[in-house]
């Protein structure tokens, strides 16, 4: 068993729990002919299993799907040769401030995936160093020229998958979100939320969807989004978002292994362990 794919085993193992049948309001949207941004908080671990989970739920839903992240669209040729295994996943070359292990390591198990068969594509849009388009426009350039007849999963930073703002400042700019939204793309809208930012030591983060109608939303995204922008409180989420993952922390009492939160994460580790030795076998019968 080789270092890499310890590192895979280990990174589905020790993750936080994530029930597929609790995301069914973001996978019926997981269809072609739509952009469907997951917004994240970057270098947080639950992100990258999230879209593993969708990746995989989405799998059994439609034959192809493109994954589309936040780096330098200049890395395209080597993420193309990493999901083609001639190179290993830390050749791409991402910025810190997405950059963390289990970033690269859902991307290595991804190309693990496409190896064996799956059909996915990676692909970077956010603008490189050199780049003079502002990034927003940039990156809605490069999902407007994605194919249309495959589900488009785009994994950014929250901030940019708003798709209305009302700003108070004349310098504000529309989100990557709100772009393609205004050019008649079918555009929809999950951002993730951590709520606490922090949570006591032995916490296992569960999440839930709270949905752009639910008061709770309007919220959520007027305290943890639109207050870090120049921008009006908003009356309503909807419009604006099409719902919340919000993860929240779970503290089991001590000793108490039936706690709910416990089993899911026990019967989601299962099913990891499970995922990690068939994706074994099929890569070593391969």
């Amino acid at each position: 068993m080789n270092m890499p794919y310890l590192k895979l085993l280990a990174f589905m193992l020790f993750a936080s729990s994530i029930s597929a049948a609790q995301l069914d309001s973001v996978l019926t949207n997981i269809i072609p002919g739509t952009i469907t941004f997951i917004g994240e908080s970057h270098h947080r671990i639950e992100s990258p299993l999230l879209i593993k989970r969708l990746i995989h739920s989405a799998v059994g839903r439609q034959k192809c799907q493109i994954l589309a992240l936040e780096i330098g669209s200049d890395q395209q040729p080597v993420i193309d040769q990493v999901m083609a295994d001639e190179k290993p996943v830390g050749a791409i070359e991402i910025s810190e401030t997405i950059d963390h292990e289990p970033f690269r390591t859902v991307i290595a198990y991804f190309a693990k995936l496409k190896s064996n068969g799956y059909c996915l594509d990676v692909v970077a849009i956010d603008a490189g160093a050199d780049t003079q388009v502002e990034r927003n426009e940039w990156m809605a350039a490069r999902l407007a020229g994605l194919p249309k007849d495959k589900p488009i999963i785009v994994l950014v930073g929250a901030l940019h998958t708003l798709k209305k703002v009302a700003w108070t400042v004349s310098t504000g700019k529309p989100s990557v979100a709100e772009i393609l939204a205004g050019k008649g793309f079918r555009v929809k809208s999950f951002p993730q939320r951590w709520i606490p930012g922090e949570c006591p030591g032995n916490s296992i983060r569960q999440h839930r969807f709270v949905g752009a109608s639910d008061p709770e939303a309007a919220t959520i995204l007027n305290e943890s989004l639109l207050s870090l922008l120049n921008a009006k409180p908003a009356i309503s989420a909807e419009g604006v978002v099409d719902g919340f993952i919000v993860w929240g922390c779970d503290s089991p009492p001590r000793g108490d292994s039936s706690h709910s939160g416990v089993g899911e994460v026990r019967s989601n580790l299962c099913n990891s362990i499970v995922d990690a030795i068939s994706l074994r076998n099929r890569t070593f019968q391969s």
